[in-house]
């Protein structure tokens, strides 16, 4: 007989809470009562039986593991979008510091259902390090006027994001979520609601905002490359670049100006100078 039975398929989200440990005791309790109502008002909107979720609960988030049959579709596109509304709705008019804004997971795989105490499986411990990686925290703080961020598995973006197009696949932003002191690094993919985070992404994002050695992320920062235009002559004059100059004619105390070459201007009438 083997020690324990063989591990389900199945789809898993993991969901946290913003600043949740800043708050003192009042605004916790409130806060937990808070996330659970939202999430049961979003499962009964769309239709997914909660109570069959099998939910390991911490104080300011959970890990669900869902039925047999769940709609992988409908839990990727439906309920991030669901639940930044039912958010919006119960923030409006509360305090910064009892606003309630969450990060989502979502990842699939193998999970045992009978450990002594959890779910052991890689794919737990996957969508629980997406959820709690630093590129989602990032973004969820760069979009303040936005209560959720979704994080889904490479996986998950190649199989119901790409394929079906309910959420637009070009404002997920691919990243490679990194925890150093967890020895774990996945790609994955970011989407806030409401926001285009690939097309808001820049430079000064750093290796947050993608893999530049992805070709796909490559293809998307080539498109928002800045472009700056040729120096234009002032009319009649003309436009010097890469200036050699040498000895005393050369700025400086003896210093040597060394360029590549002389850019010549046509002036107003068309000839060289």
């Amino acid at each position: 007989m083997p020690e324990f039975a063989d591990p389900d398929r199945r789809v898993l989200i993991a969901v946290d809470m913003e600043s949740y440990s800043g708050r003192d005791n009042v605004l916790q309790y409130r806060a937990q009562l808070a996330f659970q109502k939202i999430m049961k008002d979003a499962c009964e909107e769309l239709g997914f039986d909660r109570a069959n979720w099998l939910i390991q609960q911490g104080g300011d988030g959970e890990l669900a593991i869902l039925p047999p049959g769940t709609s992988e579709r409908a839990i990727v596109t439906r309920l991030t979008p669901t639940i930044d509304r039912l958010l919006r709705e119960h923030n409006r008019g509360l305090s910064p510091e009892a606003r309630i804004r969450l990060r989502i997971g979502v990842h699939e795989g193998p999970v045992h259902l009978d450990g002594a105490n959890g779910y052991p499986g890689d794919a737990v411990v996957t969508v629980c390090r997406l959820v709690d990686s630093p590129q989602l925290k990032a973004a969820l703080r760069r979009f303040r006027g936005a209560e959720v961020a979704l994080i889904v598995s490479d996986r998950i973006y190649e199989d119901i994001v790409r394929h079906y197009r309910d959420l637009r696949p070009e404002q997920f932003l691919r990243v490679t979520a990194r925890l150093p002191d967890k020895d774990f690094e996945a790609v994955a993919w970011i989407y806030v609601p409401g926001e285009n985070v690939a097309g808001s992404a820049t430079a000064a994002d750093g290796p947050e905002a993608g893999d530049p050695s992805d070709g796909r992320a490559r293809e998307r920062s080539d498109d928002r490359r800045p472009t700056f235009p040729e120096p234009s002559p002032p009319a009649g004059g003309q436009v010097f670049q890469h200036i050699t100059s040498h000895g005393p004619t050369a700025y400086g105390n003896g210093n040597v100006i060394s360029t590549a070459g002389l850019r010549e201007a046509a002036d107003q009438s068309g000839t060289q100078r």
